[in-house]
């Protein structure tokens, strides 16, 4: 018999950890829970889950601090953050430290096992990889996540790779921001989903991989379009 895939619910509101809990389990999810942010940083530092379902405000220990603490030992390992709608701050800090995408409080429940099944999709599918990106004067080493420009070392997180990859991959055109939610993220194509997400993404990579993000030469804007990867000979 088929293992089911395992989930982390790391929420200190009894009532939306209970529920969630429920639902996965409905759903063909094993799921655990838990309600302090220390208690969750063990419990994720495990390795035992295939999914972290991560709030943001958490007693002892914060869900920014969990998720760049795991990243630090794991840069593979998916994470969902749990955001307050108010705040695009708690959406841009969590991505940046390396979640693969965000759901924002007040959330439906369908909304939210959407992003699972697309995120779990995604991590368990192979992507054909390029051994080495060059782009100027960095050379980037795609399956050891790293990259050099003279003597700076640039780390990137699974998911910047990802993205990178398949506008490598795509480098003679215009790539739209559906087709990286669906390539990238394994959301179903034309989902009606409302996230900044690629865009949060494209901004971090631009301040790793750009000399000046600001006047970007290799990640480009496609205006009303999408994006663009401009490489030599592309």
């Amino acid at each position: 018999m088929k293992a089911k895939l395992r989930i982390l619910v790391v929420e200190d509101e009894a009532a939306i950890r209970t529920g969630l809990i429920d639902v996965l389990v409905y759903h063909g999810y094993d799921a655990d829970g838990v309600a302090d942010g220390r208690d969750g940083l063990l419990r994720a530092a495990s390795g035992r889950y295939d999914l972290i379902v991560l709030d943001v405000m958490l007693p002892s220990l914060s869900g920014f601090d969990i998720c760049a603490a795991i990243r630090e030992r794991d840069r593979d390992q998916p994470i969902i953050m749990l955001t307050a709608r108010v705040s695009d701050d708690d959406i841009v800090r969590g991505l940046a430290l390396g979640a693969d995408d965000y759901v924002a409080k007040p959330f439906s429940i369908a909304q939210l096992l959407l992003r699972i099944e697309a995120v779990l999709r995604r991590s368990r599918s192979v992507i054909e990889r390029a051994a080495h990106i060059r782009l100027g004067d960095l050379d980037i080493d795609t399956r050891n996540l790293a990259g050099q420009r003279g003597a700076q070392a640039i780390a990137f997180t699974r998911r910047e790779m990802d993205v990178l990859e398949f506008l490598h991959a795509n480098a003679s055109r215009c790539v739209t921001r559906d087709e990286l939610l669906s390539a990238v993220w394994g959301y179903a194509k034309h989902l009606d989903i409302e996230t900044r997400t690629v865009d949060i993404h494209v901004a971090k990579l631009r301040r790793k991989i750009e000399v000046d993000p600001k006047e970007p030469v290799h990640l480009l804007t496609v205006r009303g379009a999408g994006y663009r990867l401009a490489i030599d000979g592309a």
